[in-house]
């Protein structure tokens, strides 16, 4: 689904009887369709959970949680497309204007992040641990929306640290947005 060809594909009538909201992703899956990241790799955790994306205990299964929500809804939402529409269309900011207002959002929900996982001995190479979790895959698409915008990145060195060694991995590498079919 590309956001931004032929006035955005995801406005498609097709499209919108599975998500009347118009929002990606969408996965259709055993005769069910299901909208919103988080709740799809929640039902993938649990219908093919290797690898698993959630740790084994209690505690690190809430922190993971924690850091995928931090990212997924007080960084993503602020600077969707829609949101960034709004501003410019409707309410007449500038572009200047939009991504300063963009930079803020990320660069201070960044520093939340960075916060989070600075100092907590449960941070490894990853966000928890030497393996990738939910909060990982939150993270990376993230990063490459704040580097798109030209958002400062220099104050979250864990963060920064924990996504390169991400694009190191297999299914991160084959994530970036310039090897994706549509990238221009």
């Amino acid at each position: 689904m590309h956001l931004l060809k032929d006035g955005g594909q995801q406005f498609a009538v097709g499209f919108t009887a599975m998500n009347p909201a118009a929002l990606v992703p969408v996965l259709e899956d055993d005769g069910n369709t299901l909208t919103q990241s988080l709740a799809i790799i929640e039902y993938l955790e649990e219908t093919r959970p290797q690898p698993p994306l959630l740790p084994a205990d209690a505690v690190g299964r809430a922190r993971v949680r924690a850091l995928a929500l931090t990212v997924a809804c007080e960084i993503h939402p602020l600077n969707n497309l829609r949101v960034l529409g709004y501003l410019s269309k409707t309410l007449g900011v500038s572009e200047e204007q939009r991504n300063a207002w963009y930079r803020h959002w990320v660069e201070t929900g960044l520093a939340t992040l960075e916060a989070m996982l600075a100092e907590d001995p449960g941070t490894g190479s990853c966000c928890h641990g030497d393996a990738p979790t939910l909060a990982d895959v939150c993270l990376v698409p993230q990063i490459f929306n704040a580097e798109r915008f030209k958002a400062r990145l220099d104050h979250v060195p864990t963060v920064m640290r924990i996504h390169r060694h991400c694009l190191t991995l297999p299914a991160f590498a084959q994530s970036v947005p310039a090897l994706q079919p549509d990238a221009e």
